[in-house]
């Protein structure tokens, strides 16, 4: 018998996980380059206004308020990894679209539209299976460790992602870019095919089988999330920081090159170089948590992440200070989200039942993400009346209010998930079940 000081496995010298990460970790990779080549392509190629580039940034967004239902849908589905699988493939056909079309002058902003909200739909079926497919991989003592490798490589991609991204742009163009992103979708559903662990055996759950029950699993992943006191506290947190957070994402290609005056190139750099923070975050989150907490890492990131939008509402002067506070925004930001979300996420997924991940999943997705494409489209709408500069101080001082959220609930207090004091999936008081 192991003795419980015996070290842990490093979770990448397991095949199953090493295929998992290295799928993340390449798609990771690829959609930086993309968040990067497409708005560009729409502002310096179809010169689009303030108003279309947000508009392209909500479109990508919009599916998710249909998570509620496709989250249901695929509780039901026994093979998470075949859906993976899909919504990777089916991303990459519609990405190839994109250089295709500008190759024979046929590019349009209509197009981008399309395929941003297509690709958009693509990726909610990923995200409401990937928590039902996380819990395959990993046991639940090592969520918190798990989290932070997958942030880590999320981070990682931030800081070479963006540089790779500008300089493709200025080399290659803004569409054929983007054939890189859809390479990374193919490479990404190799590692997770490869994926040999088998599922769990499903407990029976009798209304699956009758018809006309989505509506009603539909209604139980967003009963059990606003009853649960710690998945109502998170979502409206997470919810209002998404939502001033893409009032900024809306604007920041278009103030970072037409206010700041920085070419493709420099952005690009000045975004992965501020994304170190990022990785530093996924590294320091897990062991922050244990010497302050849990709850108060969760509450401090939830208040550096949007708090860094004012250095780029400051950003001015000459070329290099230009570029220094937009880096230390991303740097500061990117520390504040992993506090953040490598908490956060550990804590959700050790608090839901199995049976009902991809419902949560799905209600918290509609929730929100689905806030999103109105913060985008706000960002818009403010950024056209108001400016530029005084939309990202409405950002930065309105994203700091989500852990108003967070006073009230159990949250602060939480040391630990070993310490969750009768909140997590055992609670069968706040199980639903349709009644």
């Amino acid at each position: 018998m192991i003795g419980p000081a015996a070290p842990r496995r490093s979770l990448l010298r397991e095949p199953d996980f090493r295929s998992f990460f290295v799928a993340h970790t390449v798609s990771q990779f690829g959609d930086r380059i993309s968040e990067l080549a497409f708005p560009l392509l729409a502002v310096l190629v179809l010169d689009a206004t303030a108003a279309q580039v947000s508009v392209l940034t909500a479109l990508v967004w919009l599916p998710n308020l249909a998570a509620i239902f496709l989250g249901a849908w695929v509780d039901r589905q026994p093979n998470k990894k075949l859906l993976l699988v899909a919504a990777d493939l089916i991303r990459a056909g519609l990405l190839v679209t994109v250089p295709v079309a500008f190759a024979f002058d046929a590019g349009t902003l209509a197009q981008l539209y399309a395929v941003a909200f297509l690709t958009g739909a693509a990726s909610v079926l990923f995200n409401t299976t990937y928590p039902a497919f996380f819990v395959l991989l990993v046991d639940r003592p090592r969520y918190l460790d798990a989290n932070g490798v997958l942030s880590a490589s999320r981070s990682v991609s931030f800081i070479a992602g963006p540089a790779l991204g500008g300089a493709l742009v200025q080399a290659l163009t803004a569409p054929v870019t983007i054939l890189v992103d859809a390479a990374s979708f193919v490479l990404s559903a190799l590692g997770i095919a490869k994926v040999r662990r088998d599922p769990p055996v499903r407990t029976a759950q009798p209304d699956d089988a009758r018809p006309g029950t989505l509506w009603r699993q539909a209604r139980d992943g967003l009963a059990f999330t606003l009853r649960h006191p710690v998945l109502r506290a998170s979502l409206g947190c997470t919810t209002t920081v998404n939502y001033f957070s893409f009032v900024f994402n809306a604007l920041l290609v278009l103030f970072a090159s037409r206010t700041l005056g920085l070419p493709a190139g420099l952005l690009g750099l000045a975004l992965g170089a501020g994304a170190v923070g990022g990785l530093l975050g996924a590294v320091i989150a897990p062991r922050l948590s244990v010497r302050i907490g849990l709850g108060r890492s969760i509450m401090l990131g939830g208040v550096v992440f949007p708090a860094s939008i004012l250095l780029v509402a400051v950003a001015g002067g000459p070329l290099w200070a230009r570029v220094v506070l937009l880096g230390g925004a991303e740097l500061l930001s990117g520390i504040g989200v992993m506090l953040f979300d490598v908490n956060l996420n550990a804590l959700k997924a050790a608090v839901i039942p199995d049976g009902l991940r991809s419902r949560v999943a799905g209600a918290y997705s509609a929730v929100n993400y689905g806030i999103r494409p109105l913060g985008a489209l706000t960002g818009g709408a403010l950024g056209s009346w108001l400016g530029l500069r005084p939309t990202l101080w409405v950002a930065a001082i309105g994203g700091t209010l989500c852990v108003l959220w967070l006073l009230p609930s159990p949250i602060p207090a939480l040391r630990s998930l070993d310490h969750l004091d009768g909140l997590d999936r055992g609670r069968a008081d706040l199980t639903v079940t349709g009644r």
